[in-house]
Parts: structure tokens; sequence; C-alpha cells
């Protein structure tokens, strides 16, 4: 028996040797599915599979070269570089690339980027007169998005009357007209965006029976992973192509189907059953990543989901910790909280920054976790930030490269053709743009031929123009004969790209420089790389796969040690030693945004469940019970999902809370007291969780100190009424002791430890502090 066999387990061997018909393997978190894919693909070519009629499809560049390398390390580099591997949208692209004549598109076709699309948009929306606050250009290219990936073009969305009725409600009328303007432009740029990378496969695969028989009959063998991810417009591709065999496996974790907003359909994977009535089922259900603890919690919340297939992920690992539940004052607090535990236990188990990652619902909740890192001298990196090929000064260079490729990229040449500044100014722009609608032609040939067009630019524009128009000529001719890093380095020259960042002379203009020249040096590793290979090295390569980075890709290379921040999407696929999940609070996670159906809510937990089950070790669930949101701090309760997890694998640092009934949308001060005669109940006692705070951190109240009165209680106390030894309540840092006090009247300050924040000092006209001892 092979080797690779010995190392899996018995249910992960029967999944890999299991050769034809559709099957499905249920993988749940941490249960080696990516081994399990990588040894199968080894194992049909071991078979004596064709490498090159193996299709496997991922989500990632990261998980297809990691699988690829496994690969090679079975059956030897030669052969693994034979199989159709990588991305939905590299695959696509590459089969595209092959038959984009038929579809009217050159061979070289121009990727877009979500800021070209939106830059495109942009435009349209000016040139039809439309109000951009009503039509945003995000929004509508989001509401584009979502009908391609549903497969609804442009003709059939003209057909249907419920989709133009409810752009109507949405006072959007116009919204068809732009799709149609936008795919035309697209078109007449010889450009695909993104989503086109999909849709335009599916036309191909439609709209061609013989191009759909060639690719039935090279990819015999099609496997996908992570399936509950998939869109329709990627259901349908994958259903296209494996028709003819049917030898189709598909991976994945319902659990963890977190991307419905991007066009993910759940029911994708919970139909494959019903698609494929002889499939064979294979689940992987022992976690090799997770402690006892975490597994058996993160299964307790997910099995509140009415929506799922069935499944016990067990694992064999150690009990480990209990998970470390932590209640604070403010989101601030939370951020002091996370930096200082993480300092803690990097001195205490001498671990490295990489071993740590935070979790958030939003990327705007990261602002006080890196406040306190950085105060801390701790290191960290954000993922979802702005990655290196958004940055400005690449993508102008980019804009460049891509021109000389395509020359009909319209938002490409928008974007250099008065840059650096040339003096071809905006109107000048809209009157090309509009003599290109005019004569169907692309703004590139609008200048190219400006003096036989009739056109109303003065004669200095015109020169302007032209001198442009003859160095992009003289670049092209250059880009025949030169790979991609020379000609990169000859069009930064003669556009003088890097003296127009130097006379900025400021310190943001070297980082920029340096940046460009970072570029120069990565597109210079890139054609090595390939050309050790033995791979294409040029230009068209380079560019298609800066397109189709992804942030996290990007940053792949930092060797730098740094706790890693992230949103929870983004963790999907990655493990950590310890992580934090900060922000745990109703309305925040699960996000107000996503409660109003069952099936919202449910992908909140299963949201959840992806961002528990990234902790091999130790995890920390974090709330703060007040947040600043839109400027005002606001009550905070906590998420339903603590409530969720069973007690017995919760270990809370701070007492245990009920949640309260809080209305955050009325200011109570507005009502009258109630008429006198009404009969009240005592005032509620103090919660014991303060009491027990107050212990904890050593506040004792004296047994012969006097109880303050009730009328005193309730009022804005400075002066006489507070005291050294006083217990008293501040309503953002809770419960703490006075211990000094200094100045008079309104300049009375009172320094208070705290039982959270330690001590601070605050001056009692404005801290509207409560005696309660």
């Amino acid at each position: 028996m092979n080797t690779y066999l010995n190392t899996l387990n018995e249910a992960q061997k029967q999944a890999v040797i299991q050769k034809d018909g559709p099957m499905i393997i249920i993988a749940g978190a941490g249960s080696g599915k990516t081994r399990v894919l990588t040894y199968r693909i080894a194992h049909l070519m071991q078979q004596g599979v064709d490498s090159f009629n193996i299709l496997s499809l991922t989500f990632t560049n990261k998980a297809a070269k990691e699988m690829k390398a496994r690969i090679a390390g079975v059956v030897g580099a030669s052969e693994a570089k034979n199989l159709w591997m990588g991305t939905f949208h590299s695959v696509f692209a590459r089969i595209l690339r092959s038959e984009a004549d038929k579809l009217g598109f050159p061979s070289n076709f121009t990727i877009y980027d979500t800021q070209d699309s939106v830059r495109l948009i942009t435009s349209i929306i000016k040139e039809m007169n439309l109000d951009k606050e009503r039509y945003k250009a995000k929004q509508i290219l989001g509401r584009i998005s979502s009908f391609k990936n549903s497969l609804i073009t442009v003709r059939a969305y003209f057909n249907s009357s419920d989709l133009q009725e409810a752009d109507l409600h949405a006072s959007r009328p116009k919204v068809g007209e732009i799709y149609k303007e936008y795919v035309d432009r697209c078109f007449k740029s010889g450009a695909m965006d993104f989503d086109d990378l999909l849709l335009r496969t599916n036309e191909l695969l439609a709209r061609f029976p013989e191009v759909l028989a060639k690719y039935q009959s090279r990819f015999k063998y099609i496997m996908v992973d992570e399936y509950q991810d998939t869109n329709h417009s990627q259901y349908i591709i994958v259903r296209s192509l494996a028709d003819k065999f049917e030898n189709i496996c598909v991976v994945g974790d319902d659990s963890q189907s977190i991307y419905s907003f991007r066009g993910a359909n759940i029911q994708n994977i919970l139909n494959f059953q019903k698609d494929y009535p002889n499939v064979k089922t294979f689940k992987l259900e022992q976690n090799y990543r997770s402690t006892k603890n975490i597994v058996n919690a993160a299964n307790s919340v997910i099995a509140r989901n009415k929506t799922k297939l069935d499944k016990e992920v067990w694992t064999s690992n150690d009990d480990g910790d209990s998970i470390n539940v932590m209640r604070t004052i403010s989101d601030g607090e939370e951020g002091r909280f996370v930096a200082q535990s993480i300092w803690e236990n990097q001195m205490n188990h001498q671990l490295s920054p990489d071993d740590f990652c935070i979790l958030y619902r939003t990327n705007s909740q990261s602002r006080a976790i890196e406040d306190a890192l950085r105060k801390k001298g701790i290191n960290y990196k954000i993922y979802g930030g702005i990655s290196f090929y958004q940055r400005k000064e690449i993508k102008d260079i980019l804009s460049y490269l891509r021109i000389l490729i395509n020359p009909n990229d319209e938002e490409a040449f928008k974007r250099i053709i008065n840059y650096p500044a040339r003096g071809i100014g905006a109107t000048t722009i809209d009157k090309l743009t509009i003599a290109a609608n005019h004569y169907k032609k692309s703004i590139f040939e609008i200048v190219k031929y400006i003096d036989k067009i009739d056109i109303s630019i003065n004669s200095g524009t015109k020169n302007k123009l032209q001198n442009f128009m003859n160095m992009m000529l003289r670049l092209q001719i250059e880009s025949q004969t030169k790979n991609a890093f020379e000609i990169a380095e000859i069009v930064v020259k003669q556009a003088q790209l890097i003296k127009d960042l130097e006379k900025e002379g400021t310190p943001e203009s070297v980082s920029k420089v340096e940046n460009v020249q970072e570029l120069l040096n990565g597109i210079k590793d890139f054609i090595t790389d390939k050309i050790e290979q033995g791979e294409d090295a040029s230009l068209t390569t380079f560019l298609e796969d800066v397109a189709l980075a992804t942030d996290f890709d990007a940053n792949k290379d930092d060797d730098k040690p740094s706790v890693s921040l992230m949103t929870i999407h983004q963790s999907k696929g990655l493990e950590y030693m310890y992580v934090y999940i900060v922000g745990l609070e109703e309305n925040l996670f699960p996000s107000a945004m996503s409660m109003n159906t069952r099936s919202e809510l449910e992908e909140e937990r299963r949201l959840f469940y992806v961002a528990l089950t990234r902790a091999e070790k130790v995890a920390y669930l974090t709330y703060a019970q007040t947040r600043y949101r839109w400027g005002k701090l606001v009550d905070a309760e906590p998420s339903r999902f603590l409530e969720e997890i069973d007690d017995q694998y919760l270990h809370y640092l701070t007492p245990k809370t009920i949640n309260p009934i809080i209305n955050n949308f009325i200011d109570k001060s507005i009502f009258d007291d109630a008429p006198k005669g009404i009969r009240f109940q005592k005032p509620i006692q103090r919660k014991k969780m303060d009491r027990d705070l107050v212990k904890k951190k050593e506040i004792v109240i004296p047994k012969n100190m006097k109880k303050v009165s009730q009328t005193t209680a309730k009022t804005n106390l400075f002066d006489e009424n507070v005291v050294v030894g006083n217990i008293v309540e501040h309503n953002r840092f809770g419960t703490g002791e006075v211990i000094s006090l200094e100045g008079s009247g309104p300049n009375k300050k009172a320094e208070i430890k705290f039982g959270t924040v330690g001590k601070k000092k605050l001056l009692l006209q404005f801290a509207k502090l409560r005696v309660i001892g």
C-alpha cells in the first residue's frame, strides 16, 4: 500500500481511494480535508489517471499552491504541473483566454478589479446625469455583481418585470440602463470583471456545445474544495463540466458556509445528494486542530442551527483550558485587556506574536485593539486593509502596463492619460469619452487618430495628446521584445513616475518611491521564478497574477513575527494557537444587519463557529458593556452566542452577567415622573457581579461605614459628598474606592482605584459618581 495512505485515518483513507462516481466529503473543522483532497488527486494519478484530465478548484491561491506542492511530493513536480488546479477565477480565466474570440473578446483581455469597475460605473452615472447620491457606484456594482452571479444577464434583467419593479421601488429605475452600458463599455474595452470570469464561462459552455464537449472530455475527474461557498454561477459551471462522466468530488462543511453576502448558496452542498442520487458520502469528523473544550464548545453552539448536515465532530486531543470569557467596561478597556493578555501569555509561555490572532466582526473594531497593541509595543499586522497592489502609485504603473497589453482598456487609459500631469484636463477626457461612444471606438483609438476626427479640442491640447500617444506607441514596440521586468523599468523611467513622486518632498512620497522599487523587485522575482519553472513569464501572465491576488496572498512574504488582526470572514482556513474573539455583543455579533430571518441568524452562528474553531489551544471571548457608535457611548449587552455555549466549557474571568433589557433608541428622561400615589418597589440591589468585582480588586467596604441616603446616591456628587474611603460607581469604569482628593469647588478632583481600569483622576463636577458605600 502507498505510504501516504498510512498517514490517514480510516475515514480519510476511504475518501482518498474512492475513484469513480459522484462523492461528497463532509469535512468538519480541523479534520484534514486539504490532506484528503491532495492525496486523492495523487492517488488518482497513481491509479493511471492522466494528470491533464484532472481539474481541481479552490477558493484561494494559497490553498492551490499548497496542494500542488504536496502532490508534487508524491508524484513528482513534472506531473503535478500538468494539473488544472487553481481558484475558480484563475482556471476559468485560463479557459477564456483560449476561447475568448468566440465571445468577441481578445485573448489578452484585461481583468478589471473592483476599483476599476467602480470608476467605470461612476463615469457612466455622471454621463447619464443621474443623482450620484441615489445611484452610488459601489451599491450599483454590488447589484450588478449579484445579477451576474445569479446568471441574470442584461437581457434577462429586462425580461424580468420583478427585478425592474424592485429597482423602481428603490428609486433607482435606471439600474438596468447602467448595467447595459457597463457591460457594453467593458466589451468595447476588451475587459472582464471578476464576475464576468464566471458569467462568460457559463456563456461559453451554453452557447458553444463543441467547447463544452471539449472540456467535458478533458476534465474526466473534477474536485471542488469549499463547496459550501460556491454561488449559483459556479455551481452551474461545475455541473456542466461534470455532466459527461459524473466523476465529481466535492469537499466542504455546511457549518462553515459564511459567504452569502458574496452570493454563496449553502443549498449547493445541502442538495448535492439530490443532484446525484448515487452519490457516495464520506464524513471527516475527527478534529486534529483543537482541544476537546474548544471542539465541544463549538459543537454546542452550531447544534442550535436547524439547517445543517448530520455530523458529529470530535477530537482525541487533550481537554485543554476552558474558554476564557472577559467582560470589560468599554471597547477601549477591551483592547487594553487583549493587549495585556497577549503580552503576559508571550512572556509566560515563551510564545511568538505569530501564535496569536484577534478576530472581529467588522474592520472598524480594530482601532481600539491597534491603539492598545501599539502602546504595549506588540507587533501586529492587519489583513484586509489596503493591499500592496491597491496603492495609488502601484495602480498607476500597472495601468501603464495594462495599456501596453490591451490598448482598449478604458479605465487604465483614463487613469494615466494625465498622470503625471501633462495638461490634459477632465473636460478633454469627457470629450474623448463622448467621441469614443459616438464612433464606437476606444479612447486609445480616438487619441491615436485625433487629427482625423471631428472633435472640439484646441491645438495645444491635441499636441499634448499626440505626445502622450507617441510615448505609448514607442513603449508598445519595446514591450514586444522585452520581458515584464525590463518593460516595467522602461515605463517608470520614460513616464518619469519616480521623478513626479520625488518632487512632492514628503515622507509619504519617499514611501511611495520605495513601493515602486518594491514593485519592480516583485516583477523581477516573478519572471525569475516563472523562467526557472519553465512557465510563461510574459507581462500578460504577471498582470493576470496581480489581478487575481488576494489581500492575504499579498502579505505572505512579510516574515516579521506579528499578531494577526482580521475579520472572521478572512480567517477561514487559518489556525492559531491563541485566538481572541472580540466584540461579542448583541447587534455587533450577531450583527444587527443579519438578524432579520432565521437563515441570516444561522449564518451569523456559523460565523461564530468558524471563529472559535480557528483556535488550537486557547480561546478568549470578550465583550464590552459600553461601546462608541456614531460618536456616542451606548450600552451593550452580551451576545446570545455566549449563552449558547455550554457553561462547562467556559471560564469567566469576570462574573457572568444576565442580559439586561436596554432601549438604546430613546432617552427615558423625556418622560414625566410617575404620578404621586403610585406605590414603588424597593430599589433593586446592586448586582452580585459588582460586589464580586469589588472584592476581587481588594476594595473593601468597611463594616462600620454608614449607608448614604437615597437622595444623595442619585445626585451628581462632588465637594463634601465624596470623601476618601468612599466606594463609588462610575458609568464607564464601574466600581472603585476614592483614595485621595485635591482641589476645591468645581476644580475638585478625586483619585479613584477602580476594579477594572486601575487608578483614574476625575474632575468631580463631570464624573457623575454615585456613592454606594
